[in-house]
């Protein structure tokens, strides 16, 4: 196959990109299920996908499986995520490589979570320590390859503030990332405020907002409660009336992302990345009701 397009290329078309993320799964059952899910999602034709990579690089080779797949079976422009922890420089290198070598011109750099097994002493080596050494590191391996970054619309939960926080992803920046995907986030006005705030502070790159349909309000509240996103109070009444109606759950959710979505390439968004935890429906709705 030849090599993938960077997606920087696509950003400078001026449309709006849809990507989608999936996650490696963890048996034969899961693979099975995220091929029907892939299969199922060609009808929108995504811009890209990414794969995430499990925390400490549990995932390693599985990420680079499900890339493979994706990319080799079903003909998708893939970004495989990439992150520091617990790896060394070596370690690094090797798997760039080995995406590069696969024809995979895009990935996700980032500095990762830290396993609970780990310590934050002990989980970076060879001054890998943030998401900037991540991105230098692919940038001087394979400039040729286009480099995705994380931003935190509400901050990073470890970030001592929100100046502190977009001053790290300047840095990310300017070590070489092409492009920001935001962390989940519910209120459209968090977004708007951090991108205003971006380019204030002189970050020109397209800023892409993460959007995550609800399924399940014990899920989204543990999800947010990591990542540090906070929950609308009408969103949380309404999925408290739904009670432990799934479906009425997914209706909700998938009202809001919509909503969410509209307004967002209303007002000029480069696009929206869809959270959808490896299922396809909520990804179809939304894009049958933007067709609408």
């Amino acid at each position: 196959m030849p090599a993938d397009r960077p997606i920087s290329e696509l950003f400078a078309q001026g449309r709006p990109l849809r990507s989608i993320e999936f996650f490696p799964p963890k048996d034969a059952a899961g693979v099975e299920a995220l091929r029907q899910t892939a299969t199922a999602l060609r009808r929108i034709s995504p811009d890209f996908v990414s794969v995430t990579y499990g925390a400490g690089g549990s995932t390693r080779e599985r990420t680079a499986q499900v890339s493979a797949m994706l990319r080799e079976d079903f003909g998708l422009t893939v970004m495989p995520h990439l992150t520091a922890v617990n790896h060394t420089r070596e370690e690094i290198a090797a798997i760039a490589d080995a995406h590069h070598q696969r024809g995979i011109r895009n990935i996700m750099a980032l500095r990762g979570d830290v396993p609970k097994e780990l310590t934050a002493t002990t989980a970076f080596k060879d001054g890998l320590r943030f998401g900037c050494d991540v991105v230098a590191l692919l940038k001087d391996l394979h400039p040729d390859i286009c480099l995705g970054v994380g931003g935190y619309p509400e901050k990073h939960p470890e970030a001592p503030t929100l100046d502190a926080d977009l001053a790290n992803l300047r840095r990310k920046v300017e070590a070489g990332g092409s492009f920001i995907t935001t962390q989940l986030f519910f209120d459209n006005t968090v977004y708007h405020r951090f991108v205003d705030r971006c380019r204030a502070a002189g970050i020109t790159v397209p800023i892409v907002p993460g959007i995550m349909p609800v399924l399940s309000l014990k899920q989204i509240k543990r999800i947010t409660g990591l990542c540090g996103a906070s929950l609308p109070a009408q969103l949380v009444k309404r999925l408290e009336v739904a009670g432990d109606e799934p479906e009425v759950i997914e209706t909700i959710g998938i009202d809001w992302a919509l909503t969410q979505i509209r307004d967002l390439l209303a007002r000029g968004a480069p696009g929206y990345h869809l959270y959808i935890l490896n299922r396809a429906k909520s990804a179809l709705i939304l894009a049958a009701g933007l067709a609408a």
